[in-house]
């Protein structure tokens, strides 16, 4: 019985992957990526704040972010803009006031006494005559506010003044119920404070 061959064919070779030679990547991807990447920093410093964890949208800062913060109810950035409205053009920017003419509120003994009793008195009603603020002595009439500011408007600015540290004060916040409340009691009075009579004057009145 003769054997039954069958003919063999060998695996054909298989044939090497193609490979590029000096295969680059397209310039546009290049360029477009390096845009995109200097997008996303832009976006990151505009809104990160600075790369600082605490600070988030839409403050750019932390000292942004405080100046927003109200503080324990009553609006710095109210009494700031009141003060810039009605009070910069005697008391100045710096609030160091114009000597001779208009007293200082920048480190002024008047502002940093600790009740404000006397101050919103100046507010509401103006003051008039010879004063001595911090040792300096000055002769000009303050008009008065209490039918221009509303009481949390003069409460913020009192406020914004007595604890400006830019200015060296560091007094307590003024609320606006003591603004109301020495408002009722000086109600009928239509002339201006001396300062005599305001130095009579004890804390609690």
């Amino acid at each position: 019985m003769s054997a039954v061959t069958q003919d063999h064919k060998p695996d054909a070779p298989q044939e090497a992957p193609l490979r590029s030679e000096g295969s680059t990547v397209p310039v546009w991807l290049i360029v477009l990526l390096a845009l995109v990447g200097y997008w996303a920093l832009l976006q990151l410093n505009d809104h990160g704040g600075g790369f600082q964890p605490h600070v988030y949208g839409p403050y750019a800062s932390v000292g942004q972010q405080i100046d927003a913060w109200p503080v324990i109810g009553v609006d710095l950035n109210k009494g700031r803009k009141v003060f810039e409205t009605y009070c910069q053009a005697c008391h100045q920017p710096t609030g160091l006031g114009m000597p001779g003419q208009f007293p200082p509120l920048a480190g002024s003994d008047w502002v940093a006494n600790p009740s404000p009793n006397r101050i919103i008195r100046i507010v509401l009603n103006g003051c008039t005559g010879p004063i001595t603020v911090s040792g300096k002595s000055f002769n000009n009439t303050m008009l008065p506010w209490k039918d221009t500011l509303k009481d949390d408007e003069i409460a913020a600015v009192l406020s914004f003044v007595r604890g400006n540290k830019d200015w060296g004060n560091s007094a307590p916040i003024v609320k606006e119920a003591e603004i109301k409340a020495i408002r009722e009691k000086i109600k009928d009075r239509s002339t201006s404070f001396t300062p005599d009579e305001l130095l009579k004057l004890g804390d609690g009145e």
